[in-house]
């Protein structure tokens, strides 16, 4: 069994979703069944068919986030130092070409959120920049086409 590596804070997140999906969302679509259950015939109840198939995708969702709760490895970030780059870090980069600046935090691949700034360990990117230092250059192919980066600072918060 692969351990999963995660934050603290995205194992806090797979917990409440899986919390919200066992004791909130599988009451109402158990209730949703019963309602269209009542409604009679059932093989052209669309309600009924609905309210099953968002059951069975629900329960998929509860499985999914048992297993990786199970096989998990939190890594507590903030004990983590060091000039190197590896799980957890939070990078600033600058982008060669564009001269744009870009900061991400490498996370496991259930945390990461582009738009806020979160990427996955098995990421392009973050696969580029594992082992390198501040001041270092490097080049990410991405299914976008080669970038160049320099990283500028690494923390670990």
């Amino acid at each position: 069994m692969e351990k999963v590596p995660m934050t603290q804070a995205g194992f806090a997140a797979l917990e409440a979703e899986l919390k919200r999906r066992t004791s909130e969302d599988r009451h109402r679509i158990v209730a949703a069944i019963s309602e269209a259950r009542a409604h009679g015939d059932l093989s052209e109840n669309a309600e009924y068919h609905a309210a099953k198939e968002q059951q069975s995708h629900n329960e998929g969702r509860i499985h999914e986030l048992e297993d990786y709760i199970g096989r998990a490895e939190v890594i507590d970030v903030s004990k983590m130092s060091g000039d190197s780059i590896k799980f957890g870090a939070t990078v600033r980069l600058i982008d060669e070409d564009t001269e744009e600046e870009k900061h991400y935090q490498i996370v496991g691949d259930q945390e990461a959120d582009v738009a806020s700034g979160k990427i996955s360990i098995s990421s392009p990117i973050a696969r580029a920049l594992i082992g390198k230092e501040e001041g270092d250059s490097v080049e990410v192919a991405a299914p976008g086409g080669a970038r160049s980066y320099e990283i500028l600072k690494v923390q670990y918060i």
